[in-house]
């Protein structure tokens, strides 16, 4: 899903389109803050604007989405509980119903609206595999604070909003991690769009031995199975 900012409605509708192009997946990722955006073309870091309950528009959306196709939707809110804001990820199943919901809890420095997740990542089941999250920032942190979701785990799902000057560090990232806790890793990362930021691209499934099962070359629905 390519960079853009405050256009949920056309977000949606991609989404709505590329689940409807190709065979019912069985779990669906989409990136960390695609829905509303990361970041502004002027380069605003502030979400709060998007800001709605766990059970708003966006998590409706979200659910109907993974009822019309018949799939497990993981998809970004940006979450308000009382006074405090959060970068978040709500998992659906096929019937529409919440299965899992994980607050970010290392946001990056820019995300001085975010408010830290106090909560462990979630372990949940889709069809027999087991799955957790962690979110962006989160992975330089993972292994210390989340590691019994991690050997729990058959899938880590990593939703990111990439930013790298250095070349493309989740290329080692992944898959030492994905070696270590014996774990899948399926990556969706923001797409270039406006702005454009180095580190956008290349989502990407790291089977459990660290190899690149799938890359994504450019928009659209990337397809891999993780057996």
């Amino acid at each position: 899903m390519p960079a853009r900012f405050d256009r949920r409605a056309e977000a949606l509708r991609d989404v709505g389109r590329w689940l409807a192009a190709g065979p019912a997946p069985d779990l669906v990722l989409l990136p960390e803050a695609s829905l509303d955006g990361y970041v502004s073309p002027r380069l605003d870091f502030d979400l709060t604007r998007f800001a709605e309950s766990a059970d708003g528009p966006a998590a409706a959306s979200l659910a109907g989405l993974a009822r019309a196709h018949g799939c497990t939707l993981a998809g970004p809110l940006v979450e308000r509980d009382g006074d405090a804001f959060y970068n978040a990820v709500s998992v659906f199943g096929p019937d529409g119903a919440r299965v899992a919901h994980y607050r970010k809890r290392h946001p990056w420095i820019p995300e001085t609206w975010a408010t830290p997740g106090d909560r462990p990542p979630p372990v949940f089941d889709v069809k027999g595999a087991r799955v957790t999250i962690a979110i962006c920032f989160d992975v330089h942190f993972v292994a210390g604070d989340a590691a019994d979701a991690l050997r729990a785990a058959d899938v880590l799902l990593f939703p990111s909003a990439w930013v790298d000057d250095d070349g493309d560090a989740r290329a080692e990232i992944l898959p030492e991690l994905a070696r270590r806790f014996d774990v899948g890793i399926v990556n969706a990362n923001w797409g270039v769009g406006e702005p454009a930021v180095r580190g956008q691209g290349r989502s990407r499934v790291v089977r459990r031995d660290g190899s690149t099962l799938a890359v994504a070359r450019g928009p659209g629905r990337v397809e891999a199975r993780l057996a």
